[in-house]
């Protein structure tokens, strides 16, 4: 391993860029957030986000702005919507192999942390979709990396501007990909770490405190600039959309139509899942070094950085595995310092069990990268669906969504490049049913409807049918 960043860097890109565009759009998130990026592509509306023609305000606007940007300058395709996320986590495992080697970290061990984060199965498949979360983890890593790197006792008496300007730019990052959770991600381990050396040292640095909160306020400038446009479009319910209901309304509970509630223990038993494969390096490592955190600031951080980020999400009413996404760094330095341990005792067999493990997990993600997802669009592409819609319009006829759910909605947009009407009344059906012999709408629930209606074709993505029909 005489030249581990090269190495590192094509065995990231091979991991994250391989077959990425071999597969259809997949899920409710790839579909949504395509579906945004398209919109905005075709409306050349770079300040409100739509789907349903409506403004769709969740979070703020970067990971669109890449999407929509690689669409215009790349074209439609599903590899291009997914080179935000891929370049996201490329960025991100190169990033804690420099910044672990300024740490003073060996080159294996920086190597092989850097190859964990890469290898994490939830972070491989994510850097691999369409989404805002790589964004938001890149953002995280960079703020914090850069600020232990300014406030680790070994740089306190060097100049720090180059670090506080990393941590300001991972901070920019963050709040534009998530808005405030960007900001109580990186917050509350930047809180927890100062506490505990507050508390270790016996004293309070004013400065210490106080340089993190100056430095977060001016990454909140670009997120305000965003904010000001936004209000200029739609007020202040446009505003307090994005910082209050999808912010504090989806962490209090108060947001009930944002879904993914469940119950406060759902990530401890999500825990055998979460850092796989690397899961009891993790675990084991956090409890080896428990003794040590006391006098070792760096598993200090590290250990802090999964510990308070872990209970931030806990204490959030709105939980999904991918929110663990920004823990993952911590995690996978914390299993390479662990194996460090572990691989001390076989000296000799160390550089054959360290090539042997990752050759396998490598050779298995690349193989589900080119064979197996490809597979899963028999059952989960919704190309079958959209192109049927353009079937149709080809033979002159009319097509609209009736009540569409956000996956439907975003893979018309992405696919057909249009903006289908839409739907949300029976009497509106009926109405546009009547209007014209070979109007078609399409839609999921057909058992609902009141009044009768032929179907023309039926096709099933996922688990979920969906319906052609016209009068």
């Amino acid at each position: 391993m005489t030249r581990p960043a090269p190495l590192l860097l094509l065995l990231a890109g091979l991991l994250f860029f391989v077959a990425l565009g071999n597969h259809e759009l997949q899920g409710s998130t790839e579909a949504r957030v395509a579906g945004i990026a398209m919109a905005m592509h075709l409306d050349n509306d770079w300040v409100v986000p739509r789907l349903f023609d409506e403004p769709f305000l969740e979070k703020p606007p970067l990971s669109l702005w890449l999407d929509a940007g690689a669409i215009r300058l790349f074209g439609a395709s599903t590899g291009a919507v997914r080179l935000a996320s891929a370049f996201a986590g490329l960025f991100s495992v190169m990033l804690l192999y420099g910044m672990l080697r300024r740490f003073g970290r060996p080159k294996p061990l920086a190597f092989c942390a850097a190859l964990i984060l890469a290898t994490m199965a939830s972070y491989w498949s994510n850097v691999r979709g369409v989404g805002e979360d790589a964004l938001l983890s890149l953002g995280v890593t960079l703020a914090l990396l850069a600020f232990y790197q300014a406030t680790r006792p070994e740089s306190r008496d060097a100049s720090n501007a180059g670090s506080w300007l990393l941590f300001t730019l991972g901070m920019v990052i963050a709040t534009l990909s998530k808005g405030v959770l960007g900001l109580a991600m990186p917050g509350i381990v930047i809180f927890a770490y100062l506490a505990c050396t507050s508390l270790m040292d016996k004293r309070l640095q004013l400065g210490q405190w106080l340089k993190p909160g100056v430095f977060t306020l001016l990454a909140l400038v670009p997120l305000l600039i965003w904010l000001g446009l936004l209000y200029q479009r739609g007020g202040m319910q446009a505003v307090g959309e994005v910082l209050w209901t999808n912010s504090v309304g989806r962490f209090s509970g108060s947001f009930v139509e944002a879904g993914h509630y469940e119950p406060i223990y759902y990530y401890l038993a999500k825990l055998p899942e979460a850092f796989l494969p690397w899961n009891i390096l993790v675990y084991l490592g956090l409890w080896h070094f428990r003794k040590s955190l006391a006098s070792n600031r760096y598993l200090l951080f590290f250990s802090l950085w999964l510990v308070a980020q872990f209970t931030l999400l806990t204490f959030a009413s709105s939980k999904r595995v991918v929110y663990l996404m920004a823990l993952t760094p911590a995690a996978a330095v914390l299993a390479a310092e662990y194996g460090a341990v572990l691989l001390d005792r076989l000296p000799a067999y160390r550089r054959g069990v360290i090539t042997g493990v990752f050759a396998l997990v490598i050779a298995c993600y690349l193989g589900a990268a080119i064979w197996y997802a490809p597979k899963a669009d028999r059952r989960e592409s919704f190309v079958p669906l959209t192109s049927q819609v353009q079937v149709l319009q080809s033979q002159g006829r009319h097509v609209v969504l009736y009540q569409p759910n956000e996956r439907v909605a975003g893979a018309t947009v992405f696919y057909t490049m249009s903006n289908l009407p839409i739907l949300q009344t029976q009497t509106q059906l009926r109405a546009y049913l009547d209007a014209q012999p070979g109007n078609v709408a399409l839609l999921d629930r057909i058992e609902e409807l009141t009044t009768p209606v032929t179907t023309l074709k039926q096709i099933t993505v996922g688990s979920r049918p969906y319906y052609f029909v016209e009068q």
